[in-house]
């Protein structure tokens, strides 16, 4: 009741009066059924904006911190973040997300909606980073499509590192879903699972326009390079050459 209340009462209303958020390609996800939207992640907003402006319910994956921070700011983000359907997912280690990717996997299985970054965390600079492979595996273990969401305009309206949100028109763009039933069983073979993301993180290069870099974001902001190089939103094709391997 309270991702209802918020989507339509408390909080979506705000979002489309001051970010006027559009959608592209909304056919694209299925009206019943499972299935996973994988989106690119440019800002802690990606996950306000897609659940509001599609009509089924989205369930993401969230950081565990979300939910153990103690005192009253604490006590109410765990009430939100548990109130709008948020799974807390312990980014510590494998196995230590294992439980979480399970709750996720049985959701798609009862023909829910989940949402996931197959970045893993959000993009440093506005470049599309390697996808993590637990998004195959989700999805063949589910026997569900997966379909590439690409967000635009929510890290000029959320930048990282600031606490204040900014107006600035919003826009998703919803790709084709994409069916990998011809691997059917072959869920832990560890080239299946780093095919399909690939063929993933593809499509989503092609619809967000991003370039692509061969490295986990998580790798790049552990590495805390001297020069970052400047935030580029995804506005236009990337080159070519800059596909998966």
């Amino acid at each position: 009741m309270l991702y209802w209340l918020i989507k339509y009462v408390l909080l979506g209303p705000l979002l489309r009066l001051f970010f006027r958020p559009r959608i592209e390609g909304l056919e694209n996800i299925p009206e019943t059924g499972g299935a996973l939207l994988a989106s690119n992640h440019l800002a802690v907003s990606d996950s306000f904006f897609l659940p509001l402006m599609v009509p089924r319910r989205v369930t993401f994956p969230a950081k565990s911190d979300y939910f153990t921070q103690k005192g009253v700011k604490g006590t109410l983000k765990r009430l939100f973040f548990t109130g709008v359907g948020q799974v807390p997912i312990d980014r510590s280690g494998a196995a230590a997300a294992q439980s979480a990717l399970d709750t996720l996997v049985r959701l798609l299985k009862d023909g829910q909606l989940v949402g996931i970054y197959p970045e893993g965390t959000r993009s440093p600079d506005g470049r599309l980073y390697k996808g993590k492979t637990g998004m195959a595996r989700m999805a063949l273990e589910a026997g569900v499509p997966i379909i590439p969401v690409a967000m635009f305009g929510t890290d000029k309206a959320n930048p990282i590192g600031s606490k204040m949100w900014y107006p600035h028109p919003i826009r998703i763009k919803v790709g084709k879903p994409l069916d990998f039933s011809r691997y059917h069983g072959l869920d832990g073979d560890r080239f299946v699972e780093r095919s399909i993301t690939d063929e993933v993180m593809y499509d989503l290069m092609e619809l967000s326009g991003q370039e692509y870099v061969d490295i986990y974001a998580a790798k790049l902001k552990e590495a805390k390079p001297a020069v970052t190089p400047a935030p580029r939103s995804p506005v236009e094709p990337a080159p070519a050459d800059k596909v998966p391997s």
